[in-house]
């Protein structure tokens, strides 16, 4: 039973872009309708238009998926201008050929006409109206502005872009959260060993595979810092737990890739966690680059529980009031006392995590 739905699982990294997907598919239609609609010689059969859409709907999932999965992961170390450039001319083509498809096919299967016939009907399209520059035009444009979405998309943690498109956080609100700070252990002396250049892609490596447990777990990354990656939860219960198993994932993803790393820097990072819970204020900030900003007491604290980390020689440290909202056993965890933290005017208790 556990075998199966290992094979059956689908990673929550995945059903995000799963998702991205199917809204590119529904956006991609959408338009295509639209404009089908507007145009007066689109007035016909309705059978015909629904016919269109449908092929569209389904070819949109196919270019999707090269959008979101393949091109993706193989143009991300290009340039950025170079990779927008490259994805377009993949794309083009591919809806070109797309288009000629549909053309056929609805010449085809709906009008009637013969193979040959459908053949020479967009052969004359091609050649003697501006049809084939009208397509490029109309399809550059819909890769450009679902492009820029999907930029824009991933420079937020996933939903935080829709936050800042409704306006969620404008009015700064006040919100219980769950704050960790992930900071790599030793990180001075391993960028004196390995050099700007090499060091920036181990933070790179170190990042993404940090990055990926707290996206799996439904946590918000809410910035980078050097080589530390801060991220929150909403309070809830189910919550508590999901970050606390975003520690356990992050450690495995860098375990697996143990050999990669020993490989190609000679090490593998290690990191320190603190964690904290408590009220922030979460609201927009900036002018020309527009962002969330949280802060509060809660911001600092956590701060200054993972600052702890090097002092008391642990891992993985939590807060008190953490450790009473979330169900462990007394063998996962162990009192550190009060401790006294840098710039907080009283103690406050800490918690080792035997994770």
């Amino acid at each position: 039973m556990i075998a199966i739905k290992r094979l059956f699982h689908i990673s929550n990294l995945n059903k995000i872009r799963l998702r991205t997907v199917i809204y590119i598919a529904f956006f991609w239609t959408a338009i295509d309708l639209v404009i089908a609609l507007l145009r007066e010689e689109q007035q016909v059969h309705s059978k015909m238009l629904w016919f269109r859409e449908a092929l569209i709907f389904s070819i949109s999932l196919i270019m999707g998926y090269l959008f979101v999965f393949r091109l993706k992961k193989m143009l991300r170390r290009l340039p950025l201008g170079l990779n927008f450039f490259a994805k377009s001319i993949i794309l083009l083509v591919s809806a070109l050929v797309i288009t000629f498809i549909l053309h056929f096919s609805n010449s085809f299967f709906i009008e009637k006409l013969n193979a040959f016939e459908a053949y020479h009907r967009i052969q004359s399209y091609v050649l003697y109206k501006n049809w084939l520059l009208e397509k490029i035009i109309y399809w550059m444009i819909i890769f450009f502005i679902t492009q820029l979405i999907l930029i824009i998309n991933e420079k937020y943690s996933p939903g935080v872009f829709l936050d800042i498109l409704v306006g969620k956080y404008v009015n700064p609100k006040v919100e219980t959260r769950i704050v960790m700070f992930i900071d790599l252990k030793d990180s001075t002396p391993i960028a004196e060993d390995l050099g700007h250049s090499v060091y920036f892609e181990f933070i790179r490596d170190f990042i993404y595979m940090v990055s990926q447990a707290v996206i799996e777990f439904d946590g918000t990354i809410y910035q980078y810092v050097g080589d530390e990656v801060v991220c929150s939860w909403i309070f809830a219960p189910k919550n508590t737990r999901k970050s606390l198993d975003t520690v356990i994932r992050a450690r495995r993803n860098i375990q697996r890739k143990s050999r990669y790393f020993k490989n190609k820097y000679g090490i593998v990072p290690e990191f320190r966690v603190g964690i904290h819970l408590g009220e922030v204020t979460v609201g927009e900030i900036g002018v020309i680059k527009k962002d969330l900003a949280m802060s509060g007491d809660t911001m600092n604290t956590t701060a200054r529980i993972q600052s702890a980390c090097n002092e008391l020689k642990r891992h993985f440290i939590v807060s008190k009031e953490f450790v009473e909202n979330i169900n462990l056993n007394k063998s996962q965890i162990e009192s550190l006392g009060m401790v006294e933290l840098k710039g907080k005017e009283s103690s406050i208790e800490l918690f080792t995590l035997k994770i």
